[in-house]
This record gives C-alpha cells, sequence and structure tokens, in this order.
C-alpha cells in the first residue's frame, strides 16, 4: 500500500517537474533578450528598507535574501520575524525584505493569477518552482545571466532605499538556504554598479561554489552540525569539493575570506530551525534571538563598532 502511495505521488509531482524543468529558465532568458523588464515597484505603502533614516547615512544597508518559501515582497519563511529582530536588535541598520532570489524579473509568484490558483490546489508547487531556479541559477549556461539579472534587482532596490554608490557605505548580503547561491552570484554585478564595500552573511547557505566572490570583502558562513540540507549542497556540486582548487568557492577559501560560525544543534526547518522563536537555549534566548544577535555581532565587528 505504501509503494502505490508513493507511485502516484511520484506521478502526479513528475509532470510538474518536467514543466518547471521547461519554464524555469523562461524568466532569465526573458530577461536576457530585453522582452520583459524587471519591475522595481513595490506594493503600497511599503517602504524600500526600514530601520535607519536614509537621510543620516546608516553604519550599513543590509539585504536579506530568504530561502524558498519566498513568494512575495513583504513574506519571508518566518513571516519577518527575523528582519523584524535585526532592525530592533540593529537600529543602526538600513534593511531590505523585499528582494526577489527565485525570479530574474522581481516578479513575485504570488502576484501571477496561475500560482495563486496552484498555491491554493497544489501548495508544493511553489517550493518546486523555487527548487528549480536554485538549479538554473547554478547551471554554467544560464548562471552569467541569473546572476547579472538578479545583481541588478538588488542594486536597483538599493538606490531606491537610499544608496548612494561610491558613498562607501557597506553593503551586507544576509542569505538564508538556496539565497546563498544568489547573493554569492550577485557580487560582482553589485560592485560593478555600486563599487561598495559588500560582506556576505550565509546561514544554512545552499549553493554550488561556482561563483567568483573576488569583490566581497569576506562570507561569514553560519552553520551547525543539524544542518543535513547544507550538508547535501556542499556534497553533491563538485565546485564545494577541495579537489577544485579553483572553483570561486576554493579561491576564497585560501583567500582567508571565509570564516565558519557555529549555530549548533539548530536545524535547517522546522522547530529547531535557526529562526525558530520556540526552540531555547540554556541562556533562555531563542534560536532566532540567536541568529539574530551573531548575525547583529558580526556586522558590529567587521564596522569595528559596539553600539546600536
Amino acid at each position: 500500500m505504501t509503494e502505490f502511495a508513493l507511485l502516484l505521488l511520484l506521478a502526479g509531482i513528475g509532470p510538474v517537474l518536467i514543466a518547471e524543468a521547461l519554464l524555469a529558465r523562461y524568466e532569465v532568458l526573458a530577461y536576457a533578450a530585453g522582452w520583459r523588464t524587471p519591475t522595481t515597484a513595490l506594493p503600497a505603502g511599503m517602504p524600500y528598507a526600514r530601520g535607519a533614516d536614509p537621510d543620516d547615512p546608516p553604519d550599513a544597508y543590509l539585504v536579506y535574501l530568504d530561502g524558498i518559501g519566498k513568494r512575495r515582497f513583504h513574506d519571508t519563511r518566518d513571516g519577518g520575524r527575523l528582519v523584524k529582530s535585526l532592525i530592533a536588535g540593529a537600529p543602526e541598520l538600513r534593511v531590505l525584505g523585499q528582494v526577489q532570489p527565485y525570479s530574474p524579473l522581481a516578479n513575485p509568484l504570488a502576484n501571477r493569477p496561475v500560482w495563486v490558483w496552484l498555491r491554493r490546489h497544489i501548495g508544493l508547487v511553489l517550493f518546486l518552482h523555487n527548487v528549480v531556479q536554485i538549479f538554473v541559477a547554478a547551471d554554467r549556461r544560464y548562471r552569467p545571466l541569473y546572476n547579472r539579472a538578479v545583481g541588478a534587482q538588488i542594486a536597483a532596490q538599493l538606490r531606491l532605499a537610499g544608496y548612494r554608490p561610491d558613498s562607501g557605505v557597506p553593503v551586507v548580503l544576509l542569505c538564508y538556504s538556496g539565497g546563498a547561491q544568489v547573493a554569492t552570484g550577485a557580487v560582482n554585478e553589485l560592485w560593478s554598479q555600486l563599487r561598495c564595500p559588500l560582506w556576505l552573511i550565509t546561514l544554512g547557505g545552499f549553493h554550488n561554489g561556482a561563483n567568483d566572490i573576488t569583490h566581497a570583502q569576506g562570507l561569514c558562513q553560519l552553520t551547525s552540525a543539524g544542518d543535513r540540507i547544507e550538508r547535501v549542497g556542499a556534497r553533491i556540486f563538485p565546485q564545494r569539493w577541495r579537489l577544485f582548487r579553483w572553483s570561486g568557492w576554493n579561491r576564497a577559501e585560501r583567500a582567508g575570506k571565509i570564516t565558519v560560525h557555529r549555530l549548533d544543534p539548530a536545524t535547517h526547518v522546522g522547530p529547531r530551525s535557526y529562526i525558530s522563536p520556540e526552540a531555547r537555549l540554556p541562556d533562555g534566548r531563542s534560536y532566532l534571538d540567536r541568529t539574530a544577535d551573531t548575525v547583529i555581532a558580526l556586522i558590529r565587528d567587521r564596522l569595528g563598532t559596539t553600539t546600536g
């Protein structure tokens, strides 16, 4: 009976996966061909950033690139709790959470009528779409186009949030899970457009290690022994293996740009994830609190500041 149920599940999902594999490339190709222009407008009443006032230059701009659950400008997998915690704990930062890592055209899935219907009837398809987009972004045939598209999207949102190129104000890309593939790929485009000091913080980062992060000043890898999904990424992508010495990831490691910070025993997802507000540490803090505290401490250490 169990095998029969599994066959039915695969029979239902199989065609969806095939359709996604064929359609996932459309956005990046449409961007490259100039058929469609990425949107920069946000929903009415939604600010381009929160936190520090752009008229009084913030200590840094922080761009949050969420994992595969991202489907709107507003939402994140934790309902925005991590972003809110960062804003509350570090008022000196100007924080952006609206970037669409899995849409080169910056078009949220929730804004597309077909996807609204699919979400109501086959919710799993939303996640499959974003999963496939990660592999499109990692594919060497499409990676340069995808990197340029999302890098340009981030640069545009930063400008609209008050960032001035050549201002010297640092930009931090905080990326969860598959957001790491997009963040590492956006480095060159951001440097080209904004010429900004740039740092990356990956949280359970899932990426192929192929992207060149030479223009990033450093990458802080937040990880946990309980994070199986991150370990899968490190194993399935050859560019993450030490054998491939000249991959972007291994060059960055040899240059001393990558530092590892443990958040044990957190898991990638679930009730004990990095961003769980319920799971508690021995000191009484939630896993969410610890993650936010760690991110803020890393940024302040880089900035050489000690106060909020």
